[in-house]
């Protein structure tokens, strides 16, 4: 597979000598010269002098043959516009966009990059974990991350913990897909109940994360 990589910093760095040793062949993207040698210094010819922003430079680098254009620069502009010119201009089949303001991620979305990560969102993610009840462990994101895979588990203290999966108050955008029990992956049906130690499996859109929080968090008294 072949990946084009735009911004040489610590991210693009580390990005490069993995894919590099799982045996991909990939160009590494920077401007800034006193950068550009230090990586060429280690990783050779695969780094490339220049602005990813430019035409000309994208075409030199190969974007026209591209797997995967990936923008990790510090810029959400120059992401954005490395994305939208792979996709348009050189239809390249994927891109991923680091975002640097969380603000920006449904924008980056709504123009049409294939893939976002957002570090800050991540961490505000997992720390908002850790202050609700009701824990949800994220497994994974389809769709740009509109639709996660997420796990709860059932504990003594949960009202669901007796109830069928039909007397729960979901929103029709929740779907649960599996219960673990016992090591043991369940098919759930609707009259299927939850005991103590269930690990739920369910998909759910993104935005109504907090309603399955509220649904299987612990009860207090």
């Amino acid at each position: 597979m072949y990946i084009i990589i735009v911004g040489g910093g610590k991210i693009g760095y580390y990005l490069s000598k993995k894919l590099i040793a799982e045996g991909h062949e990939i160009a590494l993207m920077e401007k800034d010269r006193r950068r550009y040698a230090m990586l060429s210094e280690e990783l050779g010819d695969v780094v490339v002098q220049g602005d990813g922003c430019e035409v000309r430079l994208m075409a030199e680098a190969g974007f026209g043959r591209a797997d995967v254009v990936v923008a990790v620069t510090g810029d959400d502009e120059d992401n954005l516009v490395i994305c939208q010119m792979a996709k348009k201009k050189f239809t390249t089949p994927r891109t991923v966009a680091r975002v640097n303001n969380p603000a920006n991620q449904q924008l980056f979305q709504q123009l049409g990059i294939d893939t976002t990560v957002s570090s800050t969102q991540i961490i505000f993610n997992l720390l908002e974990q850790q202050i609700e009840t009701g824990e949800v462990i994220p497994l994974g994101a389809l769709k740009n991350g509109n639709i996660e895979v997420v796990a709860i588990t059932v504990s003594e203290r949960s009202p669901v913990l007796g109830r069928t999966i039909r007397e729960l108050p979901l929103d029709k955008n929740a779907l649960i897909i599996s219960i673990v029990r016992n090591d043991n992956a369940l098919l759930p049906q609707g009259d299927t109940r939850f005991e103590n130690d269930d690990t739920v499996i369910v998909m759910v859109h993104a935005d109504d994360e907090q309603q399955l929080r509220d649904v299987f968090g612990e009860a207090h008294d």
